[in-house]
């Protein structure tokens, strides 16, 4: 399971309709489920409470079931491109996933993949692991050229670390 860290900012930037909707999500769902076979997506459907459901396994052959699975249940369905076998990390992944399945966006490590979601109307989750100073600073610049609707931040155990990203970022950051 995964947790957002609240911003009340965020909430009245005066973002549009895209982004407030995944922030009310966010807001509303502060605990996400993250997957990792067919088991936990069958866990995940039978939870009503749980809306938003990060997809951390799959293939080119079995995501579009993945995420079907879910869409058919009314959940939010993001796609961890880094950990579906045989995307690349080039963008015409992403264009995949837009084209052939119903997921709601995508989560990665990888900036032009988020720029590509952002571009093709997908939610954007930048994963970043801050584990030293440079790593932290690159959040922030990260926020300057092409601002994801959320940072996933990990490891997850570091109030102060987020804390701190929290006084300097006006973006939902997950953890």
């Amino acid at each position: 399971m995964l947790f957002f860290y609240h911003l009340p900012e965020a909430a009245d930037s005066g973002g549009s309709p895209k982004e407030m909707k995944f922030y009310d999500y966010l807001d509303a769902n502060p605990v996400i489920a993250a997957v990792k076979d067919m088991d936990g997506v069958k866990k995940c459907c039978e939870r009503e409470e749980i809306k938003i459901v990060f997809i951390l396994f799959g293939d080119v052959c079995s995501i579009c079931r993945i995420v079907e699975e879910l869409k058919a249940h009314g959940k939010v369905a993001m796609v961890h491109m880094d950990l579906v076998s045989g995307l690349s990390g080039k963008e015409v992944a992403v264009d995949f996933i837009k084209k052939n399945t119903r997921a709601d966006g995508i989560i990665s490590t990888k900036p032009q993949l988020i720029r590509r979601a952002k571009e093709l109307g997908l939610y954007a989750i930048l994963r970043m692991f801050v584990i030293d100073s440079m790593a932290l600073a690159n959040v922030t610049k990260q926020c300057a050229t092409m601002p994801p609707d959320a940072f996933e931040i990990l490891p997850g155990v570091m109030p102060k670390i987020i804390r701190e990203l929290h006084n300097t970022i006006s973006i939902p950051i997950i953890a």
